[in-house]
């Protein structure tokens, strides 16, 4: 399988943090979904980049049967730890290795941007039955919050230039996932939401959220270190973000939906 260096070796080594210091996401979201697609029970819904499952339970709310699709180990044995009922395949977007037509939906949770996108959407295509759907979801910074202006500033400065990005805030930003459903044959008009997402959590944790990341997680101890001092200094310096007890970080969930045939 291939899988970006960041990925396969930062998630390898940091899938427990990871676990701990992201955000679900609203219901609202799951709900907006699962009447989309639909999702619900006698549907299959297939989850690609499944993570440690953040979004796959979820999911498995709407009574449909999931099938995840995780290629980082440490990542699949710890949404398998999670969730024993759902099934979970060694492969990535663009080689499932699930059966032609098995989908009523497909869902990429915070990680369609990893993706090459045509051959995901070629696969996606052999997956999805006609009239299938396919569900981009992904939980961004909300910059409106200065000290996370500072917290992305710094998530993005050290990104290496081939890393793929995530859209930014709010949906705005890049769009280029978007241009490839435009020329494509078969697809619809993407349909998209937007929900407040506020996680609470504790400065500590909001360091693990940064270290936790790819690009960051794949660097030397030493690196590391510089990373950790200067966050921790940025975070030193907001009001929002001297306390010791629960804070708010906020995010906005981002939900896109496309139907194929």
């Amino acid at each position: 399988m291939t899988v970006h260096h960041a990925a396969g070796v930062g998630y390898q080594r940091a899938a427990e943090v990871y676990e701990s210091s992201r955000p679900s996401y609203p219901l609202a979201a799951l709900a907006a979904l699962a009447d989309a697609l639909p999702l619900e029970a006698g549907r299959t819904v297939v989850d690609l980049g499944a993570g440690t499952g953040k979004f796959t339970r979820l999911l498995a709310l709407t009574g449909a049967e999931v099938l995840a699709v995780e290629p980082v180990r440490e990542m699949r044995e710890r949404l398998a730890e999670l969730l024993p009922a759902v099934a979970v395949n060694a492969g990535t977007a663009e080689t499932t290795g699930l059966p032609d037509g098995c989908a009523d939906a497909v869902v990429a949770a915070q990680s369609w941007h990893w993706f090459e996108e045509p051959a995901a959407l070629t696969e996606v295509e052999r997956l999805l039955r006609p009239g299938g759907a396919l569900a981009l979801v992904w939980n961004t910074f909300d910059t409106a919050e200065p000290w996370m202006r500072d917290f992305q500033d710094i998530y993005f400065r050290l990104a290496p230039r081939d890393l793929p990005r995530p859209p930014l805030s709010s949906g705005l930003g890049d769009a280029g996932w978007r241009k490839p459903f435009e020329s494509r044959p078969g697809w619809g008009a993407i349909e998209e939401r937007h929900w407040p997402n506020p996680h609470s959590t504790t400065v500590a944790d909001i360091v693990d959220r940064m270290m936790s990341s790819s690009h960051i997680a794949v660097l030397d101890a030493t690196a590391q270190g510089r990373v950790r001092a200067e966050l921790e200094s940025v975070l030193g310096a907001h009001h929002a973000t001297r306390s010791s007890g629960a804070i708010e970080m906020p995010y906005v969930t981002d939900v896109y939906w496309v139907r194929h045939g």
